[in-house]
């Protein structure tokens, strides 16, 4: 067994070794693409990734007050009209606030309509007949001082009696002046600094129910735009806050244009033309494409975004962004197919063939035909 079994099996782990060698050496077989690339449709091009996005740009839907949404009126796929509402805020608190600035505006034209209905019609009689009062006493005072002044023996009446009648008669004629001036004054009605006041309350009161419906109001949000319902993030019994969100309540997003937001590479971006002509295919299925139109650059080149997490990624590389559209229902009466917000395409957009050639698509070389020219 030892003299013949040692050298076979140090001959099968030979054999095992070399075997092992060889199928790790065979080269591995190149598996085919999922589907085939997008190939340029034009002879001078320029490629891109494109971005699918509405043609008013994403609408991030926020609220005017933080609380607890009451309901949601829309689903997602919805189409919405400028000024229809959205979700609604618990409004409990603010109603019943309303309900009393009412009443107080309610109680500010009470209050100026009863200064603008003066004098009263039963405030005069009362008033006349003091003045009537009045007068008669004043006449009383005055015969009895007369009697007195008439009478032919002067001892008859002390002299302290005599300025009594005297004063008695200056006291009533001061209580008729003051009857006629109370009468007048009820005539003349509210004062008009009185009035002025009243209406300023009024216009108060007025304008503190216009600013608790204005803030009932905003407990509604509605659509800013004729718009698409892309994404609901919140959900009847949540709590609404304010301000910018990461995750937006609602976002909108007009579909019916849609708009393809291309990040072309700065070494590219010399190359490209404004109102050049592109062409879109979906990712997957390059059969499915739809020419573009060009609609504007963004003039601000930003750093390169980063969609495929690839360690790879060159994270100092920058790109301009061109933005381009088509129409939705184009593209599915001729692909019979739909195109989504977010969607990644490849684009390709038409360069010049000649400044191709005569500044090449390398950057440095480029750069120096450029020079030279201007030299």
């Amino acid at each position: 067994m030892i003299k013949y079994g040692l050298p076979i099996l140090a001959l099968l782990g030979v054999l095992l070794a070399v075997y092992t060698v060889t199928a790790q050496n065979r080269p591995t077989p190149v598996m085919p693409p999922v589907a085939q690339p997008a190939s340029a449709p034009y002879s001078a091009n320029v490629p891109g990734a494109g971005l699918v996005e509405p043609s008013t740009e994403f609408i991030a839907v926020g609220t005017h007050t933080a609380g607890v949404v009451t309901q949601v009126l829309v689903k997602a796929g919805d189409r919405v009209k400028a000024g229809d509402p959205l979700f609604t805020i618990d409004d409990r608190a603010l109603r019943s606030e309303l309900a009393a600035r009412e009443a107080a505006a309610r109680s500010a034209r009470a209050s100026l309509d009863r200064m603008l209905a003066m004098p009263r019609a039963e405030d005069v009689p009362p008033a006349e007949a003091k003045l009537l009062e009045a007068q008669s006493q004043f006449s009383d005072a005055q015969a009895q001082l007369a009697f007195f002044e008439n009478l032919p023996d002067k001892r008859a009446i002390s002299a302290n009696e005599f300025s009594t009648r005297r004063f008695a008669v200056a006291t009533a004629n001061t209580r008729v002046e003051q009857a006629r001036a109370e009468l007048t004054l009820i005539k003349a009605g509210a004062w008009k600094p009185d009035l002025d006041i009243a209406r300023a309350n009024l216009e108060s009161a007025q304008a503190e129910v216009e600013r608790m419906r204005t803030d009932l109001e905003r407990l509604t949000m509605r659509a800013p735009v004729d718009a698409d319902v892309l994404k609901i993030n919140i959900r009847a019994g949540e709590f609404a806050t304010t301000g910018a969100l990461t995750t937006p309540l609602i976002l909108l997003g007009d579909t019916d244009t849609m708009h393809i937001r291309v990040d072309i590479d700065e070494n590219d971006a010399w190359r490209v033309r404004p109102g050049a002509q592109g062409m879109a295919y979906i990712r997957g299925n390059s059969k499915l494409s739809t020419p573009i139109q060009f609609v504007r650059f963004e003039p601000y080149v930003i750093p390169k975004r980063s969609l495929t997490g690839s360690s790879s990624e060159r994270v100092d590389t920058r790109v301009l962004q061109a933005v381009y559209r088509f129409n939705q229902k184009d593209f599915v009466d001729r692909n019979k197919s739909l195109i989504f917000v977010g969607q990644q395409m490849d684009v390709f957009l038409e360069s010049d063939p000649i400044g191709d050639a005569r500044f090449g698509t390398d950057p440095a070389q480029a750069a120096k035909d450029l020079g030279g020219s201007r030299n």
